[in-house]
C-alpha cells in the first residue's frame, strides 16, 4: 500500500533554492511514485510580501510505493538527509476530490465512522495565470479562516513559481474540517470558504486541482519548536 508524506524544514536560502530548482524526478529515487518541492507560505500573508514567493523554509509533498523506500530516502539520499532534519509526518489516504497528474490514488475512499477522528488536508493546484488575481481576491480569506479556525493544530501554504500552490492543515476533528467546509463553523464569517467554492465552480482558478483528506500514521521531528502537532490517532479508525 502506497503512503504519502509531508515534510517541513528550515535551511539555508542557498540549499533552498537548489532544492527548488533541481527538485528530483521519480526515476531518479526508488520507490518514489510522486514528489513537489515548494517553498513554505505564511496563511494570510500580504499579498507582496517576499514569503509568499521564496523562504529557505522547504516543504516537500511525496508518495511512496511503501514507508520502506521512505526511510531508504531519508537515511541515504542528499535532499532526504535534510529533510529528515526538520518535521514531516506519514499519510493514509482517505479522499480526494478533483484530480492532480502524477499522484497515484486509490480508487476507493475510506470512510471514517469517527467524526471525531484527527484527519490533515492538503490541496494542490496548477493555476491559470491569468486567473491568478481572481485566486488571490478569494483565496485570501479563505487562508485566514484556516488559519484562525479553533480546530485547526497547523495551517500553512507553499508555492513553487511560476503556477503550483499548494495548502496544508491539521485538524483536531473530520468534523470541525467539514464544517468550515460548508460553512457551518462558529466563528466570524463562515462561509468563506463556501462561497470560494462557488466562485471556483463558476469560473475555475486553476487547470488542475485536487484536495486530499489523510489520516496521520505517525510524525516525526519538530517545526517551531513544537512537537505532537497531530492530535491523537486513538479510535481514528
Amino acid at each position: 500500500m502506497s503512503i504519502f508524506s509531508y515534510h517541513l524544514v528550515k535551511t539555508t536560502y542557498l540549499k533552498a533554492l537548489r532544492i527548488l530548482l533541481f527538485s528530483p524526478s521519480s526515476k531518479s529515487i526508488s520507490g518514489l511514485i510522486h514528489i513537489e518541492c515548494m517553498s513554505f507560505m505564511t496563511l494570510g500573508s500580504k499579498v507582496f510580501s517576499p514569503s509568499r514567493f521564496f523562504s529557505r523554509k522547504i516543504i516537500v509533498i511525496a508518495q511512496w510505493e511503501n514507508e520502506s523506500d521512505l526511510l531508504h530516502f531519508l537515511e541515504n539520499h542528499q535532499l532526504g538527509k535534510t529533510l529528515i532534519k526538520g518535521w514531516h509526518t506519514r499519510l493514509k489516504f482517505i479522499r480526494q476530490w478533483g484530480r492532480f497528474k502524477g499522484f497515484e490514488i486509490p480508487k476507493v475512499d475510506v470512510e471514517l465512522n469517527n467524526p471525531n477522528t484527527p484527519v490533515v488536508a492538503l490541496t494542490i493546484a496548477r493555476m491559470k495565470l491569468f486567473q491568478v488575481p481572481r485566486f488571490i481576491h478569494w483565496g485570501r480569506p479563505v487562508e485566514r479562516l484556516v488559519r484562525d479556525h479553533p480546530g485547526t493544530t497547523l495551517a500553512l501554504a507553499s508555492i513553487k513559481l511560476p503556477r503550483t500552490v499548494s495548502t496544508f492543515s491539521v485538524w483536531k476533528s473530520q468534523k470541525e474540517m467539514t464544517d468550515m467546509v460548508h460553512g457551518h463553523s462558529n466563528i466570524h464569517q463562515p462561509k468563506r470558504h463556501a462561497n470560494a467554492m462557488k466562485e471556483r465552480s463558476r469560473k475555475n482558478f486553476h487547470y488542475e486541482f485536487t484536495t486530499l483528506r489523510f489520516i496521520s500514521l505517525s510524525e516525526h521531528g519538530e517545526w517551531d519548536d513544537r512537537k505532537n502537532i497531530i492530535p491523537s490517532l486513538i479510535n481514528n479508525q
